[in-house]
């Protein structure tokens, strides 16, 4: 598991430095999500040592891993105007980043010691949550435009018969961290019942993720200086 911490903690960042890219180069991050939900499919979809999940969840958190990734495909090489391929975008990758960060977090907590792995995975879980944040709120800007504020999609010379890969998903993932961290900047808020709802679950998503990280760390940091000599 260690080395699949190492995968998903490079992936993470890969894609963020892509963020940072002049267009056009920034759409790679759209294979970076891709790529990204195939290392949490072969990481956490197959555990090793004592963390043993059961084949039939196992079989069912791969499945899901896929459909997910499908249904990304799908919706970036759909046309802006057929804004309903967004809806099993975000039911899919919610499902999917969520019940990965439980794993993710179980899988921290079978680890004998804090080691620069196990920090390792502990930051890439965040930053995922991150990213499959963004992910969520760029599919729901795509099926009700004018969700958040302050936020243009549409790239140059771009119709509503262009692909979703051409838009510009920069600054709704600088906000699903902002609302991860629960900083609040305000450049970037949301406007609609739907929009807000997304913004505080992923706000409660990243304040249980890092207490429940923090708690499995400082567990882990008791054990080690209890049993030096």
């Amino acid at each position: 598991m260690p080395y699949s911490y190492v995968q998903l903690l490079s992936v993470c960042l890969l894609v963020l430095v892509s963020f940072t890219l002049p267009q056009p180069w920034n759409r790679l991050s759209s294979l970076g999500y891709l790529l990204m939900a195939l290392v949490m499919i072969r990481g956490l979809g197959n555990p090793t040592g004592s963390l043993q999940f059961g084949t039939v969840p196992r079989r069912l958190f791969k499945g899901l891993g896929v459909a997910a990734i499908a249904v990304g495909v799908l919706w970036y090489l759909t046309p802006l105007d057929l804004r309903s391929t967004g809806i099993p975008v975000i039911a899919l990758w919610a499902l999917f980043s969520g019940w990965s960060a439980i794993r993710l977090i179980r899988s921290l907590a079978q680890e004998r010691r804090v080691s620069d792995a196990v920090l390792q995975g502990a930051l890439a879980g965040y930053l995922m949550l991150g990213l499959a944040a963004g992910l969520l709120c760029c599919a729901l800007e795509t099926i009700d435009p004018n969700s958040f504020s302050n936020v243009s999609l549409t790239a140059q010379d771009l119709g509503q018969s262009s692909p979703v890969w051409g838009l510009n998903f920069v600054r709704l993932n600088y906000f699903a961290f902002v609302s991860l961290t629960t900083m609040g900047y305000g450049d970037v808020t949301p406007q609609t019942p739907q929009a807000q709802m997304v913004s505080v679950a992923i706000a409660t998503a990243g304040t249980f993720y890092v207490a429940a990280v923090m708690g499995v760390l400082i567990s882990r940091l008791t054990v080690q200086e209890s049993q030096q000599p």
